[in-house]
């Protein structure tokens, strides 16, 4: 149990570091780690606060909120209730299939991400397809506890600037965390109980957000994302092979 809990905060310094220097990857990072030495469930209550926190600071720290909000309403909407579709999927009874598609979707984000797949999308089909990319995200994240696919390309590929697309990361994180707990509450994931546990998780996570703008300063943006992505595509094959195998 000791060395468990070990693994969990080292899992959640890392992933806070990697928040901290490139903006993304805490869920994809903690729940990768986490998974292999808890159900996916259990990992995500102990995830959801402290994503909260840091997206919420994410989406507030930008002056683009507003018009944010007005160009990618559809996206957010639909994430939050097909979210909610999926209020037990989380549970432990499909813990091998939910691990099987958290591995795949860290795979192919990690994959897409380092080959530098590029796209467009016109303004006239942001609304369509938007709630389309949400909904697909709302999925893999009830499924998952992760939400950065496809919700990552669809944002880079409206053409939004660099301080915007954070600052939008932020607020769909920030949604999808809310809908989350949401789902973990009613299924009883969630709890008072988790008080403590949380909390060191919030510590945990804070400590890796101080790593990691210490990082963004030091080491060079694109050679640490490099890393971070060569480290999840390992990891996300890793974790669809041994469960497809198990």
């Amino acid at each position: 149990m000791e060395l468990t809990a070990v693994f969990v905060a080292a899992a959640l310094v890392l992933a806070g570091t990697v928040k901290g220097a490139v903006g993304l990857g805490l869920p994809p990072i903690a729940m990768g780690f986490m998974v292999l030495v808890m159900p996916p469930v259990e990992a995500a209550a102990l995830l959801v606060v402290p994503a909260f926190f840091t997206n919420a600071w994410q989406m507030l720290m930008g002056p683009h909120l507003r018009a944010l909000l007005r160009r990618v309403w559809p996206l957010l909407v639909s994430a939050f209730l097909c979210t909610l579709l999926g209020a037990d999927w989380l549970t432990e009874e499909n813990a091998r299939v939910g691990t099987i598609i958290l591995g795949v979707v860290l795979a192919v984000y990690a994959a897409s991400s380092l080959v530098s797949l590029q796209m467009a999308i016109r303004q006239a089909q942001q609304g369509w397809l938007g709630a389309l990319a949400g909904g697909l995200t709302g999925l893999v994240t009830a499924a998952t506890g992760v939400s950065s696919m496809p919700m990552v390309p669809y944002m880079q590929a409206i053409g939004l600037e660099k301080d915007e697309l954070i600052q939008a990361m932020g607020l769909s994180f920030t949604v999808s965390s809310v809908a989350l707990a949401i789902n973990l509450a009613s299924v009883q994931a969630l709890s008072w109980s988790l008080g403590p546990a949380v909390a060191g998780a919030l510590v945990a996570v804070t400590l890796g957000l101080w790593f990691g703008q210490i990082i963004r300063r030091r080491l060079n943006p694109a050679t640490f994302r490099t890393v971070f992505l060569t480290v999840l595509l390992v990891l996300g094959l890793y974790l669809a092979l041994r469960s497809l195998l198990a």
